[in-house]
């Protein structure tokens, strides 16, 4: 019978590397297998030389650790294009300056934090008088751009990412302002400065919702009216997908930057460029479909609007990313040391000095 003709094959326990584990989970069922199929289509991804990797980004990842995760896809070009929300942005860019986020507890007191002045996301703590400091250094760096300019999110994220880029060169030269906690050193290895570092785009399409529209508040209420137009972010990612023979999406949680990414291809339809969808798609959350949200909601689903190709190679892990990044990561890495020789390079989004993107 055609439905009898896969047998799972249980797995064993022996010494193995974390490729071979996934691989062998693609022979299991449920959650287990997704994870496994997660991995292997994201390796072929890798092996597309027409095709542009757009990852989004959302949920508290860079409090809970996986910051140096999104910086090891960005820096060995696993993903081309990030899309995130503005609270991981700044978070990182809090590590970035040697800030710190502390393992905590769930069941702590929130009103003796509150006395204290201790931020809880779950089990992790913050201090809000150094999250504060953060704030303020974007309002001060706001204040070093040109008011006259109109800028899109990616702009102005390259421009932090520079900026910070090179405080932080200059903090490991003892040549700059120490500004953290512990030892004062300022970590290079962060999602901003790897993104400006390796030319790859960083898009925050809903920046007002989050710590850096405070720091922009913050500047505006002191003169400064930096202006960034979300519309042109809209726009901007939208010509990535139009000059990409191909594309894949990687959704960690969902929210904004899930629909962000996938809303480009309804406007290319609408222009008469209709694509027939994303080529690739995978998606870590642990929202589910039936309650109607975005973040939840199936690629077949998206099949529907035309976001996702109907001829895809798709799955859907629902598991906390927490869990997936680092067991995918991992799986990745020792996967990506034995891509072909071969295999071809992949043509890549570039931008011109101007912050422009290139026809």
């Amino acid at each position: 019978m055609k439905y009898l003709d896969r047998p799972t094959t249980p797995i064993e326990v022996k010494d193995r590397s974390i490729k071979s584990l996934t691989d062998a989970m693609k022979e299991t069922g449920f959650q287990g297998r997704k994870l496994g199929e997660a991995v292997d289509i994201w390796a072929s991804m890798l092996e597309e030389k027409d095709m542009t990797i757009f990852m989004g980004l959302s949920g508290a990842m860079v409090p809970a650790g996986m910051r140096k995760i999104i910086s090891f896809f960005i820096k060995t070009r696993m993903i081309d294009c990030l899309v995130s929300t503005g609270a991981n942005i700044f978070h990182d860019i809090h590590e970035a300056m040697g800030g710190k986020h502390y393992k905590g507890t769930h069941n702590a007191d929130d009103h003796d934090l509150l006395r204290n002045g201790i931020d809880r996301i779950y089990d992790v703590f913050s201090s809000e008088d150094r999250l504060r400091e953060t704030d303020r250094f974007i309002a001060r760096f706001a204040k070093t751009l040109d008011e006259k300019t109109e800028y899109s999110s990616r702009e102005f994220m390259y421009l932090l990412g520079k900026k910070i880029s090179e405080d932080s060169k200059d903090s490991r030269e003892g040549n700059g302002e120490r500004n953290g906690e512990g030892n004062g050193e300022r970590d290079k290895d962060s999602i901003v400065i790897s993104a400006y570092e390796n030319n790859v785009p960083v898009f925050v399409p809903a920046l007002g919702d989050s710590s850096i529209g405070i720091g922009l508040a913050l500047a505006r209420r002191e003169g400064c009216n930096i202006l960034v137009n979300q519309i042109k972010d809209v726009d901007e990612i939208t010509r990535i997908i139009e000059q990409s023979e191909k594309t894949g999406v990687i959704y960690i949680g969902g929210g904004v930057p899930k629909n962000f990414i996938q809303q480009t291809e309804i406007i290319l339809s609408i222009l008469d460029q209709d694509r027939g969808g994303h080529d690739y798609a995978i998606q870590f959350t642990t929202d589910t479909p039936q309650f109607g949200g975005l973040s939840g909601c199936t690629f077949e689903e998206g099949i529907s609007w035309g976001k996702i190709s109907a001829r895809a190679r798709k799955v859907q892990v629902f598991v906390d990313c927490t869990i997936a990044l680092p067991v995918v990561s991992h799986a990745l890495f020792e996967k990506a040391k034995g891509l072909k020789r071969d295999a071809p390079v992949r043509h890549l989004p570039r931008f011109d000095t101007n912050l422009s993107i290139e026809d």
